[in-house]
């Protein structure tokens, strides 16, 4: 069996110092009625803070920017009320930990929004596959969102950047910019999503130019060292596809490097759908092998790793730290876990959405599975 000795090994990312290399990346739960989290998110978290970092679940920055039921926001009161308890339960464990930002673009329903107002995106153009859920937890088909007017983007940019400087209030580390999965900064960023003919279509420069923007506005809130961004090359979540992808993303990343930011994640496209099943694609590019040497600065990647692969993805250099999603779901204490080869506790997928404390707070820890033996 080969050494993963390398995954508890500290590493820099920004500002902050991780004490080992194993990720929680972002986890849709649907856990947070009206946008607040709970005492159980805040005992969820805190389980979770062994990590080497948390990256908190996809948080909407505004209310027309939240896509499925009891997601979390960040732009109340008592949502950064309820984040901060989040956050300071994390610290008192010791963990470090960033909120994902998101606006949901398309991947969104009218019944979300006060007025009703069809979901806003780059081009008039649904999702040719999946479905919207509801505010009631259905799923019904997408409708065909409203092409953002040009004058519209600065704001929903300063949206971004006024949710960065709320989630700093809230006490987070950082946070990290959700262009991936087929969400708004990703349908601007991809031709299969993205027709518009003026300054924010087009070339891949102009489908870049909303994002990067985005990442400038935050960067000059809370600064680079606090500012992470994830993409999802070659993924087709939320029907998402682009004509020239290497192209696209190489040119987008070189951009990036200007910046300074904490780190780059990854999602692989073997694992783009996997919120909706466990099986893995065999034949998916494996975005680290081709865009970690264009960044500058640390990479994460996620999506079907094992510990074996994790540590071989570290070890060629491909990555420099690696997210376990499912893992983590059922095991908070997956790095004590990993570090003493002990079992790992199996995920139910049927308590991943929605719900209370059972398939969220309620899997064992490795301790009390020994007491319970004993």
């Amino acid at each position: 069996m080969m050494s993963i000795d390398n995954l508890f090994t500290p590493l820099q990312l920004g500002k902050m110092t991780l004490p080992n290399r194993i990720v929680m990346p972002p986890l849709t739960r649907m856990r947070a009625p009206l946008g607040v989290p709970t005492a159980l998110s805040v005992e969820y978290y805190a389980q979770r803070a062994s990590a080497g970092l948390v990256i908190a679940e996809a948080t909407a920055i505004s209310p027309d920017a939240h896509g499925y039921p009891d997601m979390p926001g960040i732009y109340t009161d008592a949502q950064i009320e309820g984040w901060r308890e989040v956050t300071a339960a994390v610290h008192d464990k010791g963990g470090r930990i960033v909120m994902q930002l998101v606006h949901s673009g398309r991947a969104s329903h009218s019944l979300y929004n006060a007025d009703r107002a069809l979901p806003i995106a780059p081009s008039a153009i649904a999702p040719g596959t999946g479905q919207a859920f509801t505010p009631s937890f259905s799923l019904v088909d997408f409708e065909t969102p409203r092409a953002l007017r040009t004058d519209e983007i600065a704001g929903i940019t300063t949206s971004f950047r006024q949710a960065a400087v709320n989630a700093m209030a809230a006490g987070f580390d950082g946070v990290e910019l959700h262009s991936a999965n087929g969400y708004l900064l990703d349908q601007f960023l991809q031709d299969g999503s993205n027709h518009r003919e003026d300054s924010y279509g087009g070339s891949v420069a102009g489908r870049a130019k909303f994002l990067l923007e985005t990442v400038e506005a935050v960067v000059n809130a809370i600064g680079p060292d606090s500012v992470g961004v994830r993409l999802s090359p070659h993924g087709n979540f939320n029907d998402m596809h682009d004509s020239d992808p290497i192209a696209l993303f190489s040119y987008l990343i070189e951009q990036l490097n200007s910046f300074g930011l904490a780190y780059l994640a990854f999602i692989e496209p073997r694992s783009s759908s996997i919120g909706l099943g466990d099986d893995l694609s065999v034949d998916s590019a494996n975005n680290v092998q081709l865009f970690r040497r264009l960044f500058n600065g640390p990479v994460l990647s996620a999506g079907g790793y094992t510990a074996e692969t994790a540590s071989e993805a570290i070890l060629a250099g491909n990555a420099d730290a690696i997210g376990f999603g499912r893992a983590f779901i059922a095991n908070p204490d997956l790095v004590d876990r990993l570090m003493s080869g002990a079992t790992l506790n199996k995920h139910d997928r049927s308590t991943f959405y929605g719900g209370a404390k059972a398939g969220y707070t309620d899997y064992p820890l490795l301790e009390r599975q020994v007491e319970a033996q004993d």
